[in-house]
């Protein structure tokens, strides 16, 4: 049956980050058939062959282990060597995998609740591409006789995968590119909640000299959101600063490939505002980054090239890849979600970090507060030096993906046909423009943009807005939710 097929059975599909669905439909025998379909699609490129390695991690939801064992099992029957990264951040798994060339995969769901999980899978060199997911879906694939039972549940015994630590190579490249003491004097909080990254940050934090607590370290699973912090969160963050113990506070999202960074006031930095202060920090030459990142990119004026891309990692990897290509170095990309990649080497006093193209929390962080240095330590400071604007974001869920499309498809024919945007023309003046690149993004003559995207990975709705001030921008959120309320009937 090919993948395709079984995608539409079983309703786990591919989002922007792999293949992702409800825990109850990735059964063993579909993550089974999904693993088995990723390695012969790889097989097709000459990527993999049998008797190569193929490396696996997760995060610390639940499911995981059971997930990752049918994904041990299909790398088995394929004739691979699987090796067991165990429960480590994304980028690490990563790091690890390219350093070798071998195919990798996480199991995570990321910021996504705990009754769902996903499975990302890599290149030898790299992120998974949309011609990948492509490619994938074109694989037939049988399952083995009597490996499983009606419900989809592993049978077969196997024997265990080989183990390897990857962390303190992650570590170290952080450790050796700074330096021990980068961080020195600094007091930091990691807020350690279930991201799988927690106990890494803070080993990797002390590496750099920083004085670091530990905490909110939680026994269940918490789906931190790096682009829509909950209110839970954002309490936490201002509870733990008010006490003055700390210059910053750090987290992560569920498998520590998206950072959150909190400044001495407690107040939660935006991902896009990171990679701007981590690009310039890098001197990155091209900088690729989707639609919704914050426009003070443009106004900071550091990069000469600058690529706009659709919402997703596989699109920043593929515009920022180009750019290399053309000789643009450094040559990096973000999303607004915080993820930072880097395509091409970076040198720093005769240190050389290398190229990491994946989704990675540690570096804009660190970037952050190594800038923040000229800021007497102030990360408040260090966003007062940016071009003044402003993004937030929120969701509505749960909202069909067909609904919140087909809504806005009608809105884009109501524009086209009278150019009003009803509930804003009165805030924000009339309709100077529109871009379709992923969603709908509305740009008004005042210089405020609204912008309304079907999430890739749920079923929800995100809502997008950037302008001058953070209370104008917090209005158009509240705003574009309020407006897109009723399609949740």
């Amino acid at each position: 049956m090919l993948i395709a097929e079984w995608m539409s059975r079983s309703g786990v599909g591919f989002g922007t980050s792999g293949a992702r669905g409800l825990v109850t439909a990735m059964t063993d025998a579909v993550c089974f058939a999904y693993t088995l379909g990723y390695l012969q699609h790889l097989q097709s490129l000459g990527a993999f062959h049998s008797g190569d390695e193929v490396a696996l991690a997760g995060d610390l939801r639940p499911s995981t282990p059971r997930i990752l064992r049918a994904c041990a099992a299909a790398i088995h029957h394929a004739g691979g060597v699987p090796l067991d990264c165990g429960t480590v951040p994304t980028p690490a798994l990563c790091l690890f995998a390219y350093g070798r060339s071998i195919p990798s995969l996480m199991v995570t769901g990321s910021h996504i609740p705990a009754d769902r999980n996903g499975i990302k899978f890599n290149r030898p060199e790299g992120e998974f591409l949309k011609e990948d997911e492509t490619g994938m879906r074109r694989q037939s694939v049988t399952l083995p006789e009597g490996w499983f039972d009606a419900q989809g549940t592993l049978q077969h015994e196997f024997a265990p995968p080989g183990t390897v630590d990857v962390l303190p190579d992650y570590i170290a490249r952080y450790r050796d590119f700074f330096g021990m003491h980068a961080l020195k004097g600094l007091r930091l909080g990691v807020y350690q909640h279930s991201a799988v990254g927690r106990d890494c940050l803070v080993t990797l934090l002390q590496a750099l000299g920083a004085e670091v607590t530990a905490l909110g370290r939680s026994a269940v699973f918490i789906p931190v959101d790096t682009e829509a912090v909950r209110a839970e969160d954002c309490a936490l963050s201002r509870d733990w600063a008010a006490t003055g113990l700390y210059d910053a506070i750090l987290t992560t999202d569920g498998d520590s490939d998206r950072p959150l960074l909190a400044d001495r006031k407690g107040a939660w930095l935006r991902g896009d505002v990171l990679g701007i202060v981590a690009a310039r920090v890098l001197g990155a030459q091209a900088v690729s980054t989707p639609v919704n990142s914050n426009t003070a990119l443009e106004k900071a004026c550091f990069a000469s090239v600058i690529r706009r891309t659709r919402i997703g990692s596989p699109y920043v990897v593929a515009a920022m890849t180009e750019a290399a290509g053309q000789g643009h170095s450094p040559s990096v990309g973000y999303e607004a979600n915080g993820g930072f990649l880097l395509a091409t080497p970076v040198s720093r006093e005769a240190r050389i970090l290398r190229p990491l193209p994946t989704r990675d929390a540690v570096l804009p962080m660190l970037c952050a507060l190594i800038a923040a240095r000229d800021h007497q330590n102030d990360l408040v400071a260090l966003g007062a030096s940016l071009p003044a604007r402003y993004t937030m974001s929120d969701r509505l869920a749960p909202l069909p993906t067909a609904r919140s499309t087909q809504e806005i498809a009608t809105l884009q024919k109501e524009l086209s046909e009278t150019g009003q945007f009803a509930p804003f023309t009165a805030l924000c003046g009339a309709v100077a423009g529109c871009d379709e690149t992923d969603g709908l993004r509305v740009f008004f003559t005042q210089g405020d943009i609204v912008h309304l995207r079907p999430s890739g990975n749920a079923p929800e709705l995100r809502v997008y807005a950037e302008s001058d001030t953070p209370h104008r921008t917090a209005q158009l959120v509240a705003l574009g939710v309020a407006y897109a309320r009723p399609w949740m009937d």
